[in-house]
């Protein structure tokens, strides 16, 4: 059965949100330097706030995934929003930690919303073209990330704190745009409603029991945790290391973590369509392996070469993002919502216990040792060795 024509305009349109709804989440690792700055909190402190802002999305997302499967509601997307609005602009005013630990949590609601709604968006916007659907979507979401170090740089540093009251308009824009998609979404239900069309699963993996589908699952969480937290120390901790090693300034090192994270939202938007040629487990393997031995070097060497080996790192170790998504959703195809919900909520969930291990390891051993120790975690991710191949998409019943 054809797949149908991709959806282009609302593919691009949901990745732009997820561009601006991760660009305010970029705002909470943006603001750990003023923060540690101005109001002496502690590493510990600066991963826990980031830990609230992470849990909160990691535990929701997968419930709300689940919810959206058994019961679609499209207009959530901009009621998520409208949290994040508000929590963005407690962040920029909270007068002490913990209004700022209920603002990220505010934030993280937000994210949960919007995460595994916005999944399903862009597979139903895609057609015949899902892993590129999802690289349009992830890498939108990734740019936003990346945007963390030039906020720091050049909107917080010069600006405090109180400059992420800036991001309200940020929160606004998405709502509009939100509201767009969301009568696009309303619309696709109803057609599909009326004709009383009968849902085909398909997937590129071939018929699993639910024993191996479990064993894979399993599997690829792990891959998604190794990767996730390497990625969390990168981009929020990585800062205090080149400083303290290398002597940068907070905005001379903030370009080295937006580099970083550039090369992974480019990475991410290439995984997709290489996925879609050799095989989403080819990439979720090449993603990890390849950067082992640079991201073991990197605490060692000279500042001249940190530039070259973050770009392949970064680039490399993101090429899976949006491939996991999808090769979770077709492993188990009847829950589309939840699958999302699972993989990016794992995502945040080990950024969260990542950002606060880190950060209690760089108090108690330092900044440096805590690199040395982190820089061993994409050996973990070796395990996506045992995952199940997959091929062209086939029909497959609904568990």
């Amino acid at each position: 059965m054809p797949l149908g024509n991709p959806v282009y305009p609302i593919m691009f349109a949901i990745g732009g949100c997820h561009l601006l709804n991760d660009t305010l989440q970029a705002v909470i690792p943006a603001i750990f330097p003023i923060l540690e700055a101005e109001r002496g909190f502690s590493f510990t402190q600066l991963g826990f706030v980031l830990f609230a802002l992470n849990m909160v999305a990691s535990v929701l997302q997968p419930v709300i995934g689940y919810y959206s499967d058994r019961k679609p509601r499209p207009y959530a997307l901009p009621f998520g929003m409208a949290f994040s609005l508000i929590g963005i602009g407690g962040i920029a005013f909270a007068a002490n930690y913990w209004l700022i630990i209920l603002s990220v949590m505010l934030l993280g609601f937000g994210s949960a919303v919007f995460h595994p709604e916005g999944s399903r968006v862009s597979y139903m916007a895609a057609g015949s073209k899902r892993g590129l659907s999802q690289s349009i979507f992830q890498v939108g979401g990734n740019t936003g990330q990346a945007l963390a170090p030039l906020i720091s740089a050049f909107i917080l540093v010069p600006l405090g704190q109180r400059g992420a009251a800036l991001f309200m308009i940020v929160a606004a824009i998405a709502i509009f745009i939100m509201m767009k998609i969301s009568a696009w979404y309303k619309k696709r239900l109803e057609q599909e409603e009326q004709g009383n069309r009968k849902k085909v699963m398909l997937s590129s993996i071939g018929v699993l029991t639910r024993k191996q589908i479990m064993i894979a699952l399993i599997l690829l969480l792990v891959v998604i945790f190794a990767r996730s937290f390497y990625v969390t120390n990168m981009t929020s901790f990585y800062i205090f290391y080149l400083m303290e090693n290398y002597g940068l300034k907070i905005k001379e090192g903030q370009l080295y973590i937006f580099i970083f994270m550039a090369l992974g939202a480019i990475g991410t938007f290439f995984g997709g369509p290489i996925a879609d040629r050799i095989g989403r487990k080819n990439v979720i393997v090449l993603s990890l392996v390849l950067p082992i031995p640079l991201c073991i070097v990197l605490p060692y060497v000279p500042l001249w070469i940190v530039i070259p080996l973050i770009v392949i790192i970064g680039f490399f170790i993101m090429l899976s993002f949006s491939v996991t998504v999808v090769y979770a959703q077709e492993l188990v195809p009847s829950k589309i919502g939840t699958m999302s919900g699972l993989t990016v909520g794992l995502a945040f969930g080990m950024g969260a216990v990542g950002a606060v291990v880190i950060g209690m390891l760089m108090d108690q051993i330092g900044i440096a040792t805590t690199m040395i120790i982190v820089s061993f975690l994409p050996v973990i991710g070796l395990v996506g060795l045992a995952l199940p191949k997959d091929g062209k998409i086939t029909s497959k019943a609904a568990m």
